[in-house]
């Protein structure tokens, strides 16, 4: 059985990927599934301006890691989120129970991107962090190697399935005793 690090009742979960990979939609559905609390750190960036400011190159936010760390920081230590963000590297390692790294096909990975409006620069930059499987790397030196775990999420099934493979995760996860 997984064990948590802290004294947390509920586990937290960081789903990570390059941006269309599903982090959102599959965070969506484990939250609704297992009753933990959904935190999208894009959304939480731009409701909270959490950021720097924007980065007209790749038409984003910049965000703020320290601020988004501390407005997280409460949330964290109580457990039971799932965390859903296109990086990974610098939340505390204290703070996730499993680290989901989504994985897509790049034929698949740009069709969605360039639905999205994605083009040029962000576009290719993107796709090039999936063909070198930047995000899995950063998981995999971010955190200890038990924790990390790469799903492929190329269609709704594999989303389905990956929630699934979850959800029995976070049902038969237990807290380290104190």
């Amino acid at each position: 059985m997984a064990q948590s690090s802290s004294g947390r009742k509920k586990p937290n979960v960081l789903v990570t990927g390059t941006p269309g990979t599903g982090q959102t939609t599959t965070s969506s559905f484990l939250a609704e599934a297992t009753q933990l609390r959904h935190v999208n750190v894009g959304d939480l960036v731009r409701d909270k301006n959490l950021h720097d400011g924007w980065d007209e190159q790749f038409d984003c936010h910049v965000i703020n890691e320290d601020l988004v760390c501390d407005e997280l920081e409460d949330m964290m230590e109580e457990g039971g989120n799932i965390v859903d963000y296109h990086g990974c590297d610098f939340f505390p390692e204290r703070w996730f129970d499993r680290v989901v790294v989504l994985q897509t096909e790049n034929s698949v990975l740009y069709d969605r991107l360039s639905k999205r409006g994605y083009t040029g620069a962000k576009l290719m930059n993107n796709i090039e962090c999936e063909i070198f499987q930047v995000l899995l790397e950063e998981a995999k030196d971010s955190y200890p190697e038990d924790i990390v775990v790469s799903l492929r999420s190329d269609t709704i099934d594999d989303i389905n399935k990956n929630v699934a493979t979850l959800t029995d995760w976070v049902r038969n996860w237990c807290p380290k005793p104190e």
